[in-house]
């Protein structure tokens, strides 16, 4: 079974920087797709970034060149770099696993950016 664990949220001033964590737990890490996606209450959750398998990468035109993917597979970890933030990337962070026989979200870590 795969679990993830997300870290590294909390308050940032608008323009800051935070960096994202997601572990996985399990043997799948290396041939999964990851995702990250947000939700704020009462909006849809949105995917926000994508890192396959093979280390192809995309983004949501909101965070394009503000937000950075990334995997370690030696440490079955995924990142989300996230610079330049606003108040609109407020919300809580989600990493998603995918592959032919998982798909496993972690608990949420809350991002916060005050203006």
């Amino acid at each position: 079974q795969v679990q993830l664990v997300e870290s590294g949220g909390g308050l940032a001033q608008a323009g800051g920087s935070l960096t994202l964590s997601c572990a996985a737990s399990g043997n799948w890490f290396s041939i999964s797709n990851m995702n990250w996606y947000r939700q704020t209450p009462g909006k849809e959750r949105e995917l926000v970034a994508t890192i396959t398998s093979g280390r192809r990468t995309n983004y949501a035109d909101s965070v394009k060149g503000r937000f950075t993917v990334s995997r370690d597979n030696a440490k079955n970890t995924v990142y989300l770099q996230m610079i330049s933030l606003q108040p609109a990337d407020t919300a809580v962070y989600y990493c998603r696993l995918i592959n032919s026989l998982y798909d496993v979200w972690g608990q949420g870590t809350q991002v916060t950016v005050s203006s």
